[in-house]
């Protein structure tokens, strides 16, 4: 299978348009918020930022998101793992993602349930939803849960890259054998008020276990396979053949070191023994060195992000994937540089045969089922 990128075919790409301007196109994970939030000129203003215009630099704008197609996306309010106020920390992210949608509404649609997604698609607007990334944002507490939920969060990835009091993660040393007892409430806790478990992050044994627990479909919002690309964020196979059982989906993500074995290995003696950048690096010059000794950093691409697809695809079903790009302002694959990429992703899967009704269950109705199944095992 070609690694490298297709020319992308006038007909292949019209084609992909085409499909994206039927049905909406969902996508798992973009860390906007957190540029705003660190941005040196803006620190958190969203309308200092400026969305509205095509930006120089950086991944995500408005013009972008209209050109790749993007119908809803969920928003990160991502809480670093050493900060020491995580849930006050959180509420600022999440005021700012609400900043974002509420100064561009004639844009974006501040989105609560599965319905909205169609709903945007209709408006010609686009749905955004609110997650925190980094469960340590809850301090320890259940009734914190249903505190965010009503403030619009309807997706918590456990953990980030630490180990929490509760969760172990993948790219840490583990605590728990997985998850605590108090862990185990938070699964039992998100099924009741219908907020979509986000296993990526978390280790392996902690995805067992929630597989195990929850009554509802969960989802890895930016997880690749780990057999094409052996970093522990990716998702093992023994992990990968109980997914349709749950119910759940596999959101494809763009990180070099996630879809490219040889990125993961040439980045390989800039990280820990998790896969993490080693503490106090000068990544930028670090990235500078290895490239005089190793030669240019081989990022992946675009066809090797969608053999991850093919791959998923394989061992999970068509009906239990999806992408989400994970988007961070920072280098990811070539050919996936910024959101403008997502209908060269269509096109290059049709052509290699994917079937319409598939792509479509890419683009938005595999993550929409799961939403609808989420918010249907809720209980009062």
């Amino acid at each position: 299978m070609d690694e490298g990128i297709r020319q992308s075919s006038g007909a292949a790409l019209a084609r992909a348009e085409a499909l994206l301007a039927s049905v909406p196109l969902v996508d798992g994970h973009n860390d906007l918020p957190y540029l705003i939030r660190i941005d040196p000129t803006a620190r958190g203003n969203v309308a200092t930022y400026g969305l509205a215009a095509r930006r120089p630099s950086g991944d995500t704008d408005i013009p972008r998101l209209r050109q790749g197609r993007v119908s809803a996306q969920i928003w990160a309010a991502y809480v670093p793992p050493d900060e020491p106020r995580p849930a006050s920390y959180a509420l600022q992210q999440i005021g700012l993602v609400q900043a974002m949608l509420r100064l561009h509404a004639d844009v974006f649609l501040a989105a609560l349930r599965e319905a909205d997604i169609g709903k945007a698609k209709r408006q010609g607007r686009i749905a955004g939803f609110i997650a925190i990334e980094n469960g340590a944002a809850i301090e320890n507490r259940i009734d914190t849960l249903p505190a965010f939920y009503r403030l619009g969060v309807r997706l918590m990835t456990l953990c980030h890259n630490h180990t929490t009091d509760w969760c172990d993660s993948a790219t840490d040393a583990p605590r728990h054998n997985g998850l605590s007892e108090f862990g185990r409430r938070v699964i039992t806790e998100m099924n009741r008020l219908g907020m979509l478990i986000d296993l990526a992050h978390v280790s392996d044994a902690v995805m067992h276990q929630v597989l195990d627990i929850s009554r509802a479909p969960v989802v890895w919002s930016h997880s690749n396979a780990r057999a094409l690309c052996d970093h522990p964020r990716n998702v093992p196979d023994d992990v990968l053949a109980r997914v349709a059982d749950n119910g759940g989906i596999v959101m494809a993500n763009f990180v070099p070191d996630f879809i490219s074995q040889r990125s993961r290995d040439w980045t390989r003696s800039l990280k820990d023994q998790y896969g993490k950048t080693r503490v106090g690096l000068d990544l930028d010059s670090a990235l500078s060195r290895r490239e005089r000794e190793a030669g240019r950093w081989p990022r992946g691409t675009l066809g090797e992000f969608c053999n991850h697809l093919d791959y998923l695809a394989g061992k999970v079903g068509h009906e239990h994937i999806g992408i989400g790009s994970d988007f961070f302002g920072g280098p990811q694959g070539e050919g996936l540089e910024d959101v403008t990429c997502f209908p060269n992703i269509f096109a290059e899967l049709i052509h290699r045969g994917w079937s319409e009704t598939n792509i479509k269950r890419l683009a938005s109705g595999n993550f929409r089922r799961v939403f609808k199944a989420v918010e249907r095992a809720a209980w009062s």
